[in-house]
């Protein structure tokens, strides 16, 4: 992006939750933790930023360079209460659309996630829908990314990690326009290598990684202010190669200190998905 242009977005000031540095990995645990553990060693510390307005200048961003794109996608899907119609037409449909933007030779949506925000819950409490996450993070590290494929595809792995592959999200409003506790998302190029601190995600049956992320003031900062239902962000998590293009693209729900009073609950769903190059 422009650097002269970025100077004249519109933008908000707001806090955002970062990691702060500690001498062993951290971990969290994604289930809820038996008396007296916490679930988590992490510990974070709000610093505020500055979001821009990524509109102005989103039909010059790329997955390859800032790591994220802001489209017009309108969805056939009626009912996100529905499992079936989203493991089938919305599925499809991200996989039409990521074929279309990357290029892609296949696509895997293995997993999605509907978060509905409701005042004062955390998240993986045990009858409560999943919630928007406040800390920064990126989804995948350089040894989980590749990991999520021998996981998911067994016997094809080893051939399909010989040649270049990204993990993609797709993220849309089912609720819009989104003002209450957007998504910030950084340009993957302001972020340093020693950013990111991979952490343990601990499940019942196993053990996943991802990044939290350490303050830099050099990020910058993004969001679409009121997307709607007919838009997406496609933020990329990890990309095996490594050559300088985007790999990875730290993020996180905020406080957008404009919402309104009565600016309904955020409800959002992501997709996650393997994308294969040939």
């Amino acid at each position: 992006m422009n650097t002269a242009a970025l100077e004249h977005l519109p933008r908000v000031s707001a806090s955002v939750q970062y990691l702060v540095p500690m001498a062993e990995k951290p971990r969290s645990l994604e289930y809820e933790p038996p008396p007296g553990v916490s679930n988590t060693t992490a510990v974070y510390r709000a610093h505020s930023v500055d979001i821009r307005d990524v509109r102005p200048v989103a039909a010059g961003l790329s997955l390859e360079h800032e790591g994220f794109q802001l489209l017009d996608s309108p969805t056939s899907v009626t009912d996100f209460a529905d499992e079936e119609t989203i493991r089938t037409q919305y599925y499809a449909e991200a996989i039409c659309l990521l074929k279309q933007q990357t290029g892609a030779s296949r696509v895997v949506v293995f997993d999605h996630t509907i978060r509905r925000r409701l005042q004062g819950v955390v998240d993986r409490v045990a009858g409560a829908p999943r919630q928007p996450v406040p800390r920064v993070h990126n989804d995948y590290t350089v040894k989980s990314g590749p990991q999520r494929v021998r996981d998911l595809l067994g016997d094809e792995a080893d051939g399909l990690l010989q040649k270049r592959f990204a993990v993609i999200n797709v993220w849309r409003p089912i609720r819009g326009p989104v003002y209450d506790a957007p998504l910030a998302i950084t340009d993957a190029s302001s972020v340093a290598e020693g950013d990111l601190v991979a952490t343990d995600l601990v499940y019942p049956d196993r053990i996943g990684e991802i990044y939290y992320v350490k303050f830099n003031p050099r990020h910058k900062w993004f969001y679409a202010p009121a997307m709607s239902r007919d838009e997406v962000l496609l933020i990329k998590c990890y990309d095996s190669v490594n050559d300088g293009r985007a790999r990875f693209v730290p993020h996180s729900a905020f406080v957008d200190p404009t919402t309104p009073v009565d600016a309904p609950r955020r409800e959002s769903i992501e997709l996650r998905t393997l994308v294969f190059f040939d």
